[in-house]
């Protein structure tokens, strides 16, 4: 049960109700988060376009979901948990790596790109930086761009966690990726 509820469209005030109704029209996204976030038209608004800057800014997918369940992983976000595991799977992430994250136990990655992206994310969440070597490593692998990208990527989903675990926001019944709390 959520602290905070989606509003009903006839409850929103005309500025909500004019952001809502920009997002649906458009097939924009409207759970989890975006129950709170809606309180704030302004701020929905540019959360929708943070998302839809980070599904399209030339990051491969797989390593953008990576960084993703690595944050919501630390974060403990069941919610976020439920769509991005299932998403991670789709774009190409093994089962087994979003197994072991999930289990907090190392994932045994074949590909260099996600043990580097793995490696950039770990430590950015749990040193709040990244070490020089890590840094250096990061750019030459993924160019400055990229980089930037995958920090803004477990920034964004570490916002979303705060706010669905603040507001506890219960992942759906039926997800088929379940966080292990």
């Amino acid at each position: 049960m959520t602290r905070m509820p989606q509003l009903k469209r006839e409850e929103m005030n005309e500025e909500q109700g004019a952001v809502y109704d920009e997002i649906v029209n458009r097939g924009g996204r409207i759970g989890g988060p975006y129950g709170a976030y809606i309180r704030i038209p302004r701020f929905m608004r540019l959360n929708q376009e943070m998302g839809d800057y980070l599904r399209s800014n030339g990051l491969p997918p797989k390593l953008r979901q990576l960084a993703a369940i690595l944050a919501i992983r630390f974060w403990g976000g069941r919610y976020a948990w439920a769509a991005n595991a299932r998403n991670a799977v789709s774009e190409g992430l093994d089962q087994s790596i979003v197994d072991a994250i999930n289990e907090r136990r190392p994932p045994g990655f074949g590909d260099d790109d996600e043990k580097a992206v793995y490696q950039v994310v770990t430590e950015l969440l749990e040193t709040k930086g990244l070490s020089d070597e890590t840094y250096e490593a990061a750019e030459r692998r993924f160019g400055q761009e990229h980089l930037v990208n995958i920090i803004v990527t477990a920034g964004f989903f570490s916002m979303v966690c705060m706010t669905t675990n603040s507001v506890q926001v219960s992942p759906p019944d039926d997800a088929e990726q379940v966080l292990i709390v």
